[in-house]
């Protein structure tokens, strides 16, 4: 019964119609194709994005309709400034004999300054900071998660582990040419251009608390210590390729890695409308894993991202491929995410996952798990920019015969979260 809804509360919000003349819907005004890009102030243009999409992640695109990151911008001079931020404060119960329970800080506050360059080009610095390196090495309890370690020495399994106190210092450099654009982005750390944006900054799951335990095939690389990019925007296309350092964070959540960048990636992004981006990547990392140094993966990915207006209302989804191929095993993963304001101040989100993996099982087997979860907050304005909200989150956990033993089958689990935003 829990399963049957829960399925069928993802499947919904993850999968309306997309027909074509959606730009004739009430709400859906779009900027014109030959419109500059503006960061928030007519005076700041963001030369690598046209019209129809927003910032993500890093240099991924989201759909223009989103809104991209929303924060507060001031003009000083030549610059622009934006700030903004999300803290999660989370009570969180995993059931079953795998499952704990925890109490945690999430979250992440961003700063960025930008300013042209001529005419014709422009500048962005970035800075991105987590509260997470506090909740400790261990992390907090999340059924089916893998990767990383808490102490250098054993995998972190059940358990998603803290991201880093630097979660991004980037710079990049964009110039407009007749034939389009092409920009040059670095960061110490940053994120390669592979997969789509990272979860906590899609519209279609940012609202959630919980990381995706497909996290691993998809946007892992989000924290890369040390990455170079760059690419070229033609029309509605984006070509990108990236050379990084593929080792993924240690246990250390308070310093700065350096090494070699030793990996390489590559991906095109198209924005044919202001609803609508899609992405294919690929990746091939070098030794990611500090507790099995001599593993290599090729990753790929494919995703989806809309977002549109059903009866007036803001509706986000993504769905989303990934494969990670190494020692000769093809080990895939599946995303299906949505969210969906049915009134003022008030989102309802969910995802299903379905994820290919030998790091469940100690004798390293190949299992097929899923997990699904079904959200919904309540935010209130109590200031100017500054938003709280009172979440709720419920999902089930899906393992085969092989699992059972451990999991006790398909354990519920669930997060109550209080949440405060800069907007």
């Amino acid at each position: 019964m829990i399963r049957a809804a829960l399925m069928t509360a993802a499947l919904l919000l993850a999968t309306p119609a997309v027909a074509e003349g959606m730009e004739d819907m009430p709400g859906m005004d779009a900027p014109a194709a030959d419109e500059p890009m503006a960061t928030g102030s007519d005076e700041v243009v963001v030369a690598d994005q046209p019209a129809q999409v927003a910032a993500g992640s890093g240099t991924s695109w989201l759909p223009g309709a989103s809104g991209g990151m929303a924060g507060i911008h001031i003009m000083s001079g030549e610059w622009m400034f934006m700030t903004h931020g999300t803290f999660n404060l989370v009570a969180d119960k995993q059931g079953g004999p795998r499952g704990d329970e925890k109490t945690f800080v999430s979250g992440m506050l961003m700063f960025s300054a930008s300013r042209n360059i001529g005419d014709q080009g422009g500048l962005t610095l970035r800075a991105m900071l987590s509260p997470e390196p506090f909740m400790g090495r261990t992390g907090y309890p999340s059924l089916l998660a893998t990767g990383e370690s808490a102490d250098g020495v054993t995998p972190l399994i059940d358990r998603q582990h803290p991201h880093d106190l630097f979660m991004e210092l980037s710079a990049e450099v964009d110039w407009r040419f007749s034939w389009g654009a092409a920009f040059l982005y670095a960061g110490l750390p940053g994120e390669p251009a592979f997969g789509p944006g990272a979860f906590m900054h899609r519209p279609s799951i940012m609202d959630s608390p919980e990381a995706p335990i497909g996290h691993h095939w998809l946007d892992s690389t989000h924290i890369t210590f040390g990455v170079v990019t760059a690419g070229i925007v033609v029309g509605d296309w984006k070509l990108e390729v990236s050379r990084f350092r593929g080792r993924e964070p240690d246990e250390n959540r308070f310093d700065i890695e350096t090494g070699a960048l030793d990996s390489t990636s590559a991906r095109l992004s198209w924005a044919p409308t202001p609803y609508l981006v899609l992405q294919a990547s690929w990746a091939d990392v070098k030794s990611p894993e500090a507790l099995d140094p001599a593993l290599n993966q090729t990753r790929y990915s494919f995703s989806v991202i809309y977002s549109i207006q059903v009866f007036g209302r803001p509706w986000n989804g993504m769905a989303a491929w990934g494969r990670r191929d190494e020692d000769g095993h093809q080990l895939d993963a599946f995303t299906m995410e949505a969210s969906v304001s049915p009134a003022d101040n008030w989102t309802l989100f969910a995802r299903a996952e379905r994820v290919e993996t030998s790091e469940l099982d100690p004798g390293g087997t190949v299992y097929w798990v899923g997990k699904h979860s079904l959200g919904l907050i309540r935010d209130w304005q109590v200031a100017d920019h500054w938003q709280i909200g009172l979440g709720l989150l419920g999902g089930q956990i899906f393992t085969p015969a092989g699992l059972h033993v451990r999991y006790d089958g398909a354990p519920l689990y669930g997060m109550v979260f209080l949440r405060v935003r800069i907007n």
